[in-house]
């Protein structure tokens, strides 16, 4: 079927808004016996409406598909109801054993767990029985037994054009100039894995994809921006006095203070060690100086005028006030 004209472009998700059972038979309504002609690019999608579709267009007799891309699953079944199907030379095309949908989350007992054992059995006989039905269908096109489909479904590897025409699920390969090869992109690549389908052996294409471009560009533009800090008051007795300040802000734990303030402090530091330096060196000097016996008798039952300091006094004096003067830097 080289040609380019076509009645209906059946592309994406079986069932969705351009896989559309209700727009098939639209199409074939207002072509009531005249030739319908269809293309397919699709990697698959619901049963259920690629059933509906085949038998539609066998209804209709006159409709011949033509696949482009890659195309799997759905896709495929939803041609066999076609009088005539061809494929691109650079086409691809992929046959599977059926699935299901299947999630269960929670903490369940024993006999809960023998229900849902149950259920499952019961969903993979269905499948069973589907997978038979759908063999039997791909074995009516290819002319081939049941059992055989059934055992390429179970593999579920991509075909090349070629490979389609020799199973016999393709009648003819096209060679047309405007159509291009298939083209994998991260995106398709990524929903492929997730489905469980195997990738094709084709280079696989970094696509941008707009909207998830637009929110990584949002994302850089909030993380080059400062994260949301948190700002408070707080009021350093000593070093606010010396600073001529109410108080010092505090940001997410951090002060800054401006150059003058800090050569205001780091004035003030240096003249407290300064200090700190001489009274040590006293502290020192009183050290090896040799005591000095005192000769002063005290009357404890009189008023006396005080006594001069010793010079153990006078040394422990130094070091309080030393110490004093220490802890308040």
């Amino acid at each position: 079927m080289p040609q380019t004209q076509y009645n209906l472009h059946l592309k994406g998700f079986v069932g969705g808004a351009d896989f559309d059972r209700n727009y098939v038979d639209y199409i074939l309504a207002k072509n009531v016996g005249k030739e319908v002609n269809v293309l397919i690019d699709s990697l698959g999608g619901n049963l259920a409406t690629a059933l509906s579709i085949a038998a539609a267009f066998k209804n209709h007799g006159k409709v011949s598909v033509h696949f482009v891309g890659m195309n799997a699953s759905a896709a495929t079944i939803a041609s066999l109801g076609a009088a005539n199907i061809s494929i691109d030379k650079n086409a691809m095309y992929l046959v599977h054993k059926c699935s299901t949908a299947f999630f269960e989350w929670g903490s369940l007992n024993a006999d809960q767990f023998r229900t849902l054992i149950a259920d499952c059995e019961k969903a993979a006989a269905d499948l069973d029985k589907l997978d038979v039905n759908i063999a039997s269908m791909y074995a009516g096109k290819c002319k081939k037994k049941t059992q055989c489909l059934l055992d390429l479904m179970k593999v579920g590897g991509w075909l090349s054009a070629k490979d389609a025409l020799e199973w016999g699920f393709v009648d003819e390969i096209t060679d047309l100039d405007d159509e291009p090869a298939p083209v994998l992109t991260d995106a398709v690549a990524s929903a492929m894995a997730a489905a469980g389908m195997p990738l094709p052996d084709v280079p696989v294409e970094e696509k941008e994809n707009p909207i998830l471009s637009f929110f990584e560009k949002m994302a850089a533009i909030f993380q080059s921006k400062s994260k949301p800090q948190f700002t408070m008051n707080k009021n350093y007795k000593s070093i606010c006095a010396l600073l001529s300040i109410e108080s010092i802000a505090l940001t997410d734990g951090k002060a800054s203070l401006t150059d003058e303030q800090l050569t205001a402090l780091d004035k003030v530091v240096e003249m407290k060690l300064q200090v700190i330096s001489d009274l040590e060196a006293q502290i020192a000097a009183l050290k090896a100086a040799p005591a000095v016996t005192s000769t002063t008798v005290v009357d404890d039952g009189k008023q006396t005028q005080a006594a001069e300091k010793s010079d153990y006094e006078v040394f422990c004096d130094t070091v309080n006030a030393a110490n004093k003067l220490y802890n308040e830097v």
